[in-house]
Parts: C-alpha cells; structure tokens; sequence
C-alpha cells in the first residue's frame, strides 16, 4: 500500500493545480487500482473484452479529465474511483446488450459471495438498479456497498470516509447486503 500520507499529498497538489501531480498520483496508486479491477472484473463471461489494465484506464480517464477533482484523501480517492469503475461496468454491460449483432444480453458477472453465502455470480446490470433502490432508500447503504463492493475497501476504511464508528459499518453492511440478496433475488 502507498505511503498514505503521499497520496493526500499529491491529490493536494493536484487540486491546486499542480498538472504533474495527478501522473504521479496515477502511478502511485496503479497497482492497487489494477487490483481493485481485477477483483471487480474476476468473475466476467468469457469473451468479454474489458480488462483489468482497460478499466484501470478507463477509471484514470474518468477521474483525471475533469477540472476539479475534489478528493479530500486517499480513502476518498478510492471511494470516487470504485464509483467510478462501477459506471464504467455498467456502461460497459449496457454497451454489450444494445448490441445489434449480439442479439440478446451478455452479462458481465461480479463476483455476489460478497453479498451473500452463494458462490453465484450477478448481472452488473441487475446489480446497478438494486444499488439505485438501494440509494433511494438509504444512502449511506448504497455508499458502503460501492466502497466494499466495489472498491475493495476495509470497514474500517469505509469508516473513516463516512466519518462513523466501524460498528455502525458493520450494521449498515449487513443491512445493506441483506437488502440486495432479497432484491437480486427478486422477491
């Protein structure tokens, strides 16, 4: 893990303009943003040709070709960056099912044993719009699944970001994946 302390200070030196800070931040954190699309990119079907390095890139260009990036630290950095590689996913899903030669949905799977005690996968797709009822509902949920989920992040992490004992993550977290079992589950 990068020196915590050199991340927050290049996402300082990028939000005030420093242009090279922002390729330093990059190459900082580049391996555990590949590992972060790795583990998002695991359980994908066969033939899919999104890539860890491809998401990875994507991710960069979604983050970095804004004026303003606004991350206040490291653990926000990678919250914004796991919200990021979850759009990017279901882009990427609905890219694949608009497909006119493809005549019917591919699915790219994510891993749900995170979710649940099954070792089935899920539909990014499915995943998205119960993420949305999810968010309707309590935000503060959707958030916690989009840093455990999606970015990979510890509770204690999730924690800090959302300034709030790692006890109530806890709580939220299972209430969280409680709500998406049963919506997944379609009842």
């Amino acid at each position: 893990m990068p020196n915590e302390g050199m991340v927050t200070q290049l996402i300082s030196a990028h939000r005030n303009g420093d242009g090279l800070a922002g390729d330093r931040l990059f190459a900082l954190v580049y391996d555990e943003l590949h590992e972060m699309a790795r583990r998002q990119l695991k359980f994908r079907s066969p033939g899919e040709t999104l890539n860890t390095t491809g998401l990875v890139h994507e991710a960069y260009l979604k983050l970095f070709d804004r004026d303003e990036s606004g991350w206040n630290d490291r653990v926000h950095f990678f919250s914004v960056t796991a919200r990021a590689m979850r759009q990017i996913l279901v882009d990427y899903a609905r890219r694949v099912k608009a497909d006119k030669r493809g005549g019917g949905a591919q699915h790219t799977e994510i891993n749900a044993s995170i979710i649940s005690d099954t070792k089935g996968s899920v539909d990014i797709l499915e995943m998205d719009e119960a993420l949305k009822q999810l968010a309707e509902l309590n935000p503060r949920l959707a958030t916690i699944v989009e840093c455990r989920f999606f970015g990979g992040m510890s509770i204690e992490e999730t924690a800090a970001l959302l300034d709030v004992s790692s006890r109530t993550i806890d709580r939220d977290w299972l209430k969280a994946k409680a709500f998406l079992y049963i919506a997944l589950q379609g009842e």
